[in-house]
């Protein structure tokens, strides 16, 4: 569902202590900001927190409110850590309650895995007047209560999910974007960057420096709703960069 008259922002809440640990590296963020991406939707904010219900309910009453849609991925799982779903039914200000259909898919799932114990149970509560988002890994579904959407921390399965959610969120049009790289250092171009970005509207420029081969290069990220736009501002930055007697390298270096 595309609206192309308003920016569409969406926030990340990484729950886990194994991440502010270190012992497992994120790689949800990625996924996510790029899914949403193509749904039309920016992702503006990531916040990573640990397993503490305090710090999580003040993380998704913060972010749900000033943004159009709040993930949280992690803390979903059978474990007594796995505080996620009471941390934003709290926050919501709703009990939390099993959803019969989650209990009926983790039945069928668990019939010849051992059945379904108190544990796997866990993983069928949602709070109160939640609606299920499909799992076609594991089972255990995630959850979408009101504009907050819980999704699982293997990136696998929250692969799965976010396939189902496609074309499900009302968005605006996809981000576009396109590099341009070039052997030079950021504060000698500086003028020409802000300049370009300026003369065409609705384009950002972002500048991500590197060294390498002994050299200091940089790639310039150009991002539009507009093909044509991106196309301009990409030739309009390279004519720039030819003028002052460098060499642009379209597609990045």
């Amino acid at each position: 569902m595309t609206n192309e008259s308003r920016i569409w922002t969406a926030a990340l809440i990484v729950v886990g202590d194994e991440i502010l640990s270190g012992r497992t590296q994120d790689k949800n963020i990625a996924q996510v900001a790029t899914w949403l991406g193509v749904q039309g939707i920016r992702l503006r904010e990531v916040r990573v927190v640990p397993d503490v219900m305090e710090a999580i309910v003040e993380a998704v009453n913060a972010l749900r409110a000033r943004n159009d849609y709040l993930f949280t991925t992690g803390g979903i799982g059978p474990t007594h850590d796995d505080i996620t779903v009471d941390a934003v039914a709290q926050a919501l200000g709703v009990d939390v309650v099993i959803h019969p259909k989650a209990r009926a898919i983790l039945e069928s799932y668990y019939e010849s895995r051992g059945g379904l114990t108190d544990a796997r149970l866990r993983m069928a509560r949602v709070p109160e007047g939640a609606e299920l988002i499909e799992n076609r890994v594991s089972g255990a579904p995630g959850i979408r209560a009101g504009n907050v959407y819980l999704m699982a921390g293997v990136p696998a399965i929250t692969a799965q999910m976010l396939d189902g959610l496609t074309g499900q969120l009302e968005g605006g049009l996809p981000l576009l974007s396109t590099t341009v790289g070039c052997w030079v250092g950021e504060s000698e171009i500086a003028d020409l960057l802000r300049e370009t970005e300026r003369t065409f509207d609705g384009c950002q420029i972002g500048s991500y420096p590197f060294f390498r081969e002994g050299r200091t290069g940089a790639n310039f990220v150009i991002r539009s709703v507009s093909d044509d736009q991106l196309k301009a501002c990409s030739a309009a930055l390279e004519e720039g960069l030819s003028s002052l007697g460098r060499i642009p390298v379209s597609g990045g270096i």
